[in-house]
């Protein structure tokens, strides 16, 4: 079963860009929540993760982290395995 995606980001963020185009590149359907001018999302955001920059993503009950950690993952051929629900956390 695969894992529900779910990412924080700003619209003209480009980490955020980036990781929205790797998990579209992996055909990865995922939630995105805008916080831009939304003060409620961001401090729900920095609620969850302990962290104020865009983009906070988790593969399940993951929380990978940002870009720089989504693109490590994917560095190091796991991140099919969290997309795929064959690891969650």
């Amino acid at each position: 079963m695969k894992n529900q995606i779910v990412m924080y980001t700003t619209r003209f963020c480009p980490f955020c860009v980036r990781a929205k185009h790797l998990l579209s590149r992996k055909g990865a359907a995922f939630e995105d929540i805008s916080v831009d001018g939304n003060p409620e999302l961001r401090r729900e955001m920095m609620n969850k993760s302990g962290r104020h920059t865009v983009p906070q993503i988790w593969i399940g009950d993951y929380h990978v982290g940002g870009c720089d950690e989504l693109m490590q993952l994917e560095r190091q051929g796991k991140l099919d395995e969290y997309l795929d629900g064959q690891v969650n956390g």
